[in-house]
């Protein structure tokens, strides 16, 4: 080359070479010459990559082939054995027939950038097996409160749930929660702290400790928020059964004093009946006396049920006699609701092993339930309740359904929760809890189907024998005169 051509190519701050067709280097500028040595003939395959063919993917030979420029990334080594980076852009030399005589390679040293890439990949794999990896569900969420990522553990408990809202996640909910945290950050910036009751993709229920955080862009707008979520539903059994109990006294004292009240209220009316003759007086005061010691019983049944974990006092029953000994509490309290208890019990249901008073506990909740259903349900003019048994394979299956108020789906996944009722200051959220408890127990479950206005059903699946049981003489229902 003639200069001063030749100057501005030894000057450029890259590697260039030129290379006929057969990829022997024909010419090369100083920088070239620095790094990798004198050509002296040799092939670029040679000098670049200590070759001895030539490279598979080449744009050299690509610009020699369609005459147009190529570019590449490869990784080169000097004399020193340093490995270099480079981003490799070819164009082609024509003669004076236009034909292609040779082809310019340059390549720029693109090292440090290929380093600051490779740390940045570093960086982001570990921040993304630290992310994949914490111990507690964690979730990103844009503006509209929708899950836009979410780490392994979350994505294990509550599905594939990118795009939704995070409170059809958590709660099957249709409508924003309130207070929700993560509103709080985008609007203040601040962290927020707050302790939520959860639903995984299985049903199970869990007490999570949420902590949020905002996300800035470049610009220091908040972008989105993060969300942790801590499972702290072990802790929660685990607290003092002393303090719960302490609180469900609280919430039912006036329940205790109401009930009280209806048995001085039997008791004087039986009392006067007596000095004066009256029979009609004196069943009507038997009669509050019974129903009231009866809800007093039911009380202090769930009660200790919930203090004290006893031991189930197994027998062979028939489970047709318990489920009429627990029909006949309700029939009166029935007629007087104006609900139409229909019961259907098949002979075939048989016998099982199990804890008589127990599952009678059971079978009372859950018809008490059924009933005050319909009794707070003021939109039907005529109100039903079934109760039926019968045998399903090896189980002893007793279903209760009502056609009253029935309940949602978040409702519904929370029913069985201790202190959970839907009957605000007329329930003490232990009779669903209790009954529930008592059908693990027995090594059984119960099922539920519900919907808001049209009802709900339950399904009570008890084993019909347990494994290891100690079987006791046949059990004779205790009938209140």
């Amino acid at each position: 080359m003639a200069t001063p051509y030749k100057d501005y190519f030894d000057l450029m701050p890259c590697y260039v070479t030129v290379q006929d067709r057969e990829l022997k280097l024909v010419d090369a500028n100083q920088r070239f010459r620095d790094g990798f040595g004198e050509i002296d003939g040799r092939y670029c395959y040679q000098v670049y990559k200590h070759r001895s063919e030539k490279c598979e993917i080449c744009p050299v030979e690509r610009t020699f082939r369609d005459g147009l420029n190529h570019s590449n990334e490869e990784n080169v080594t000097c004399l020193d054995g340093t490995e270099v980076s480079v981003l490799v852009n070819t164009t082609p030399i024509r003669g004076g027939d236009g034909k292609i005589i040779a082809v310019m390679e340059m390549s720029t040293d693109i090292t440090d950038i290929k380093n600051l890439q490779r740390q940045m990949r570093d960086s982001r794999r570990r921040y993304r097996t630290l992310f994949e990896s914490v111990p507690c569900h964690i979730s990103i969420q844009d503006s509209d409160l929708r899950v836009i990522e979410a780490n392994r553990m979350h994505r294990e408990a509550f599905g594939q749930g990118l795009g939704r809202k995070c409170y059809e996640i958590y709660k099957h909910r249709t409508e924003e929660c309130t207070p929700c945290v993560v509103r709080d950050t985008f609007h203040d910036g601040q962290v927020h702290l707050h302790e939520e009751v959860v639903t995984d993709q299985h049903g199970h229920r869990m007490n999570v400790m949420v902590y949020t955080g905002p996300l800035f862009d470049a610009d220091g707008n908040i972008e989105a928020v993060i969300e942790m979520s801590a499972d702290i539903t072990q802790i929660r059994q685990l607290q003092s059964q002393l303090t719960s109990i302490g609180m469900l006294i609280s919430t039912i004292s006036h329940g205790i004093k109401g009930l009280m009240t209806g048995l001085d209220g039997g008791a004087y009316l039986l009392n006067t009946g007596l000095k004066k003759g009256d029979q009609e007086r004196v069943t009507r005061g038997w009669d509050m006396v019974q129903r009231n010691m009866g809800r007093i019983r039911s009380m202090v049944f769930d009660l200790l049920y919930y203090a004290k974990d006893r031991e189930l006092e197994i027998e062979t029953v028939r489970a047709v006699l318990i489920a009429e000994e627990t029909v006949r509490l309700f029939t009166d309290k029935a007629d007087k609701l104006n609900i139409d208890l229909k019961c259907d019990f098949h002979p075939d249901t048989g016998s099982f092993d199990v804890d008589p008073k127990a599952v009678h506990t059971m079978l009372t909740n859950l018809l008490e339930n059924a009933l005050d259903a319909c009794r707070t349900d003021k939109d039907k003019p005529r109100h039903e309740v079934g109760f039926n048994s019968y045998r399903e394979d090896k189980n002893v299956v007793f279903r209760i359904s009502d056609n009253g108020i029935g309940m949602d789906r978040e409702t519904k996944e929370k029913v069985f929760s201790l202190f959970f009722s839907s009957k605000g200051t007329e329930g003490t959220g232990l009779g669903l809890f209790i009954a529930n408890k008592i059908a693990m127990k027995h090594g059984g479950k119960i099922d539920i189907e519900s919907t808001p206005g049209a009802g709900t059903c339950f399904w009570v699946s008890i084993p019909a024998q347990l494994p290891q049981a100690g079987i006791v003489e046949s059990y004779v229902p205790e009938v209140q005169e």
